[in-house]
C-alpha cells in the first residue's frame, strides 16, 4: 500500500527536474527549498529531495572532515550583528606559478555577513588596518575583533587601531585554526565554488571576481546556519518578515496536503534562526570536536 504522504510519480519528476535544472544543479537541496519558499513555492521537503536524487543515484558521499579535539579558549559569543568581527587573509592564484593575491575578509559572526573583503598585492599591517578603518565606518564599530596570529593581525598599525576605538582584540591560539572557524569555513565555501577560477589574470580581475562573489553570498546565499535566511537578511533585520512569509507558504501547503507533513504546525528546524553565534562555547567543551559553522 502506497503511503498517503508520498508525492506521486509525476510530483517526482517535477521536483528531479526542478533539481537538476540548470539554475539549480550546482545548489544543494537546502538552498534550493529556501530559494523555492522565497518564490512561494512549496513542492516537497529537503528531506524528500534527497531521497528522489538517492533514488536517481545523484547523491555522492561527501568528504570525511578532519577531527580536532575540543578546545576550550578564546570563548567569543555574539546575540546580534555588529558586537564580534572575525577577519582572515587567505592566497588567491596568480596567472603565473607563484605569484598570489591576498584576500583580506572581515565577517559578523551572527550574521555571517561580509563587512570587509579587500585583495592586495600583499601583505600587510597598514593593508589591514584600511580595510577596518572603511569597514567600521559603514558598519559601525564591534565590540570585539577576532583573528589568528599572523604578522598583519599581530601588526603595530591594527593593534593601535583598535585600542584607540577600545574595541577588545582576541586572538587564536598558535597552529589551532579552529579557533577562527567562521573565517576558515568562508575561504572553504569561496574556494571549493564551482565559480572558483584556476587563477586570476591579474590583480583587478581578482578584485572584480571577490566583490561579485561578495554580493552574491551576502544577498542571495541561503545560509544553512542561519535558518536559510542571506546574511543581509539577518544583517539588517529582515529575517523575522521573512519568517513570516515562508510559515505562510508552509501552511499553505501544508492546509493543501496535511498528510504530509509530520506536525500540525511547526516550522522545519533548518528554517530557525539560532539566538547566538559562538566561538568555542563552553557548552561544547566535552564534544569530541570542535564546532564548525556551516558556510
Amino acid at each position: 500500500m502506497v503511503p498517503a504522504n508520498r508525492l506521486s510519480c509525476t510530483e517526482r519528476a517535477k521536483v528531479l527536474a526542478v533539481l537538476t535544472s540548470d539554475e539549480f544543479v550546482d545548489a544543494t537541496p537546502l538552498q534550493i527549498f529556501a530559494e523555492l519558499l522565497d518564490r512561494g513555492i512549496y513542492l516537497c521537503s529537503v528531506s524528500t529531495m534527497y531521497r528522489v536524487l538517492r533514488e536517481n543515484t545523484l547523491v555522492k558521499e561527501r568528504r570525511r572532515q578532519a577531527r580536532h579535539p575540543a578546545r576550550a579558549v578564546p570563548e567569543l559569543v555574539a546575540t546580534a550583528p555588529g558586537q564580534v568581527y572575525t577577519w582572515d587573509i587567505t592566497k588567491l592564484p596568480g596567472p603565473i606559478r607563484g605569484v598570489y593575491y591576498d584576500a583580506y575578509v572581515m565577517i559578523d559572526i551572527y550574521s555571517r555577513y561580509l563587512v570587509g573583503v579587500h585583495v592586495h598585492a600583499r601583505e600587510s599591517g597598514p593593508l589591514a588596518e584600511e580595510m577596518m578603518r572603511e569597514v567600521f565606518a559603514i558598519h559601525g564599530i564591534p565590540e570585539v575583533v577576532h583573528a589568528d596570529r599572523g604578522t598583519s593581525m599581530n601588526s603595530k598599525s591594527v593593534a593601535t587601531l583598535l585600542a584607540d576605538l577600545e574595541v577588545t582584540r582576541s586572538h587564536s591560539r598558535p597552529k589551532v585554526s579552529n579557533d577562527n572557524p567562521y573565517s576558515e569555513a568562508w575561504f572553504k565555501t569561496l574556494k571549493y565554488a564551482p565559480v572558483f577560477p584556476d587563477r586570476f589574470g591579474s590583480l583587478s580581475d581578482a578584485r572584480a571576481f571577490m566583490d561579485e562573489f561578495r554580493d552574491h553570498y551576502n544577498h542571495e546565499h541561503h545560509h544553512s546556519g542561519l535558518g536559510l535566511h542571506t546574511p543581509a537578511e539577518v544583517h539588517y533585520g529582515l529575517a523575522a518578515a521573512k519568517a513570516a512569509d515562508r510559515a505562510h507558504v508552509l501552511n499553505t501547503a501544508r492546509a493543501a496536503h496535511p498528510e504530509r507533513f509530520s506536525t500540525p504546525d511547526a516550522v522545519p528546524k533548518i528554517l530557525a534562526l539560532p539566538d547566538a553565534a559562538w566561538i568555542n562555547n563552553p557548552a561544547n567543551r566535552d564534544d569530541p570536536q570542535t564546532y564548525q559553522p556551516a558556510a
